[in-house]
């Protein structure tokens, strides 16, 4: 494969206003969880598969022991009488070529679609084991900051201070070329592990936002495992912040017996 193959499976695809949500891999992955459960739940059907050289060169291993190339794929489905697109896979771009050219077929696909604006979703590394439900926001227009503040979503002037990097940066610069008004979403979520607690509190957002109800049972228990390994992360962190004081006393009574003797 020598450049990226764009396979349509639907002709003729219909939508009126449409929302695309961005979910690829990247810090916890959150945006990922929101939209591939988002995927399950809607219904939503699979309209075109994207394959590229920019992804890592692997294929994915299922239940069957059977394997598929690495790709991403676009969904459409409606919700409570919105059409939504959305945009999830296995792998973002390794390379900033990659980025910059799979970016501009994914607007060019939204833009045919009739894409009316864009929710990037990702995650906003606290470093920090405990939670929040804050979620964090950057836009390409004024009109949608000023919407997104009356969900509580949180601004912050120059944060992320280095930039949103990956896809869901990128897609709000390219989007303003072709008018499409978008909008970067992160949950707040500690950057070590993959956080369905943050991907929850990001889904109840969305939920609002684009008036539909989502059935969350499967990340509220993914969510309860995962404060329990957390639980257990700072137990043994708090431990070892006990011990330290105890080796260093240690270490200083070795030093001063070996120094007398």
């Amino acid at each position: 494969m020598r450049e990226t193959t764009v396979i349509r499976l639907k002709e003729d695809i219909r939508l009126e206003n449409a929302t695309l949500l961005v979910g690829l891999p990247g810090v916890g992955h959150v945006g990922k969880l929101v939209v591939d459960h988002l995927i399950e739940k809607l219904d939503a059907e699979k309209v075109f598969e994207i394959y590229s050289p920019h992804f890592p060169p692997q294929v994915m291993v299922n239940e069957e022991s059977t394997v598929k190339l690495v790709n991403n794929e676009i969904y459409v489905c409606k919700a409570n009488g919105n059409d939504i697109v959305l945009l999830a896979g296995d792998h973002q771009s390794t390379s900033t070529e990659g980025h910059y050219e799979l970016g501009t077929i994914y607007i060019d696909i939204a833009e045919e679609l009739g894409v009316k604006r864009i929710f990037t979703l990702g995650g906003y590394p606290t470093g920090q084991l405990t939670h929040t439900d804050e979620v964090m926001g950057a836009s390409n227009d004024l009109e949608m900051v000023t919407e997104l503040k009356e969900y509580e979503v949180t601004f912050k002037p120059n944060e992320p201070g280095g930039g949103i990097v990956g896809a869901s940066g990128l897609l709000l610069g390219l989007s303003m070329f072709k008018n499409i008004k978008a909008a970067c979403l992160m949950g707040l979520t500690s950057g070590y592990l993959v956080d369905p607690k943050s991907a929850q509190a990001l889904l109840a957002l969305l939920s609002k936002i684009l008036s539909i109800e989502v059935d969350v049972s499967e990340l509220e228990e993914r969510a309860k495992d995962m404060e329990k390994i957390v639980a257990n992360l700072m137990e043994a962190k708090q431990q070892q912040q006990q011990q330290q004081p105890e080796m260093l006393r240690d270490t200083a009574s070795d030093e001063d017996l070996r120094y007398i003797g």
